[in-house]
């Protein structure tokens, strides 16, 4: 056996093997990279260097600035007016609730850019009102946890971010490029929604009169609306970029919390740069370990041998498209997607980017977000699963099952987004 081959099976299986003995990602993938460099050879000095230019990079500051509105945002209760906004538009219609779910996930999303977060903010609050209205607990947990993944193809996200940064492309194309697939799969979901409705016989939507309440649901809900606008409008319009227009709808969303609607106390905003920071700790680790990651990988020819082998098997481009989804989708199941967008990015963008496929960086991009937000729903490491069960006080088995109406949505929609270009690709492009 050669030293080249040795070095790859440490480096990869090490790195499951870890994972398999519960090892911390961050730690699972630095131990590997570490045995891997000394069994092959490579200068540890260059994979240290690859590290810390990983996490140095002006890009990232998008990062802790969408973390803090996201952390702001929860802690100011935006989540109540979103709520309110979308039970205003949809709330009285049979199933209504169920269309509220899904709207404020896809207004939510647009604002805080992270699915835990949407499951923790609205699903507290959606949760007991469709219980109350009689939706079974492991269909309103369920639904909640679906639409949540919205959050991380909407901008922001951070995710979106992160793969910009491993593509080495511009993240505010792989933003934009994330909103109609996002809205595509709340179509989806509501159109699940309105098959169910009528033959389950879901509750009618709450007909309470909102006269004398409209202009002051619609008003409250504008200012937190605004975020969205100020992230995509100012992207799009070519007035700043992503991390300039990260760092701006930070500051607009400490006005709005705690000076404008005072729904937060400013005494207690330590508490929220600390979970940001605990937050920011994990995934600067993780960027730097899966830097180091990528670097032995790209050493030893990993991702040229991965494309032969992909390419090997055959030359149908959408045979080729469905088996990469189909490892995704896979990997989703136990893996969470920060590491994995770091570490399969290098591995399959060669892939993708070839003459025999030919997809486009962004379009690939979002397909990939996709696969791995479904991830979140899905156990056994579905993180925005744990946390849905958590708060419906639902079990893990039964929610998984009641789903599997959702995760068949969500496998059409990421279809149509990996097989129509348009979908990732017009808005940019416009734009």
């Amino acid at each position: 056996m050669s030293t080249a081959t040795l070095a790859t099976i440490i480096l990869i299986g090490g790195f499951f093997f870890l994972i398999l003995l519960r090892v911390p990602i961050t730690f699972a993938l630095m131990v590997a990279t570490l045995g891997s460099a000394l069994v092959g050879g490579t200068n540890l000095t260059q994979m240290i260097n690859s590290m810390v230019l990983g996490a140095n990079n002006v890009a990232l500051l998008a990062i802790p600035f969408f973390i803090i509105m996201g952390e702001i945002m929860s802690e100011g209760g935006m989540s109540e007016k979103i709520v309110a906004l979308a039970n205003l538009a949809v709330g009285r219609f049979r199933g209504g609730l169920a269309y509220v779910n899904i709207m404020d996930s896809m207004f939510f999303g647009g604002i805080s850019g992270s699915a835990v977060a949407d499951v923790s903010s609205l699903g507290s609050i959606v949760i007991p009102m469709m219980k109350k209205q009689g939706y079974s607990a492991e269909f309103a947990v369920g639904l909640t946890v679906t639409t949540a993944c919205q959050g991380v193809l909407i901008p922001p996200s951070h995710n979106m971010v992160l793969y910009a940064l491993a593509a080495g492309i511009s993240a505010g194309g792989v933003l934009i490029g994330g909103l109609l697939p996002g809205i595509l799969l709340g179509i989806s979901l509501m159109v699940l929604c309105l098959f169910l409705s009528s033959h389950y016989d879901f509750p009618v939507g709450n007909s309470a009169d909102y006269k004398g309440k409209k202009a002051k649901i619609l008003l409250s809900a504008i200012a937190p609306m605004m975020i969205f606008v100020i992230i995509m409008g100012g992207i799009a319009a070519g007035i700043f970029t992503a991390t300039e227009s990260s760092a701006i709808a930070c500051v607009y969303t400490f006005i709005i919390t705690y000076f404008v609607f005072r729904s937060a106390k400013l005494r207690n905003f330590g508490h929220v740069l600390r979970r940001s920071l605990k937050t920011l700790a994990i995934v600067m680790t993780l960027i730097a370990t899966a830097k180091a990651f990528a670097f032995m990988m790209t050493d030893l020819r990993i991702p040229e041998q991965i494309t032969r082998a992909l390419l090997g098997l055959t030359h149908n481009k959408y045979l080729l498209l469905l088996l990469i989804n189909a490892l995704l989708l896979l990997l989703g199941c136990f893996m969470d997607m920060a590491p994995l967008i770091m570490i399969m990015t290098p591995i399959l963008l060669p892939v993708v980017t070839s003459p025999e496929i030919g997809m486009h960086p962004v379009h690939f991009g979002v397909m990939l977000i996709f696969n791995l937000a479904v991830g979140l729903c899905t156990p056994p490491v579905g993180s925005a699963l744990y946390v849905g069960c958590a708060i419906g006080k639902t079990s893990l088995e039964k929610t998984s099952v009641a789903m599997l109406p959702m995760y068949l949505t969500m496998i059409v929609a990421l279809m149509l987004v990996t097989f129509v270009p348009a979908i990732s690709l017009w808005l940019p492009g416009l734009l």
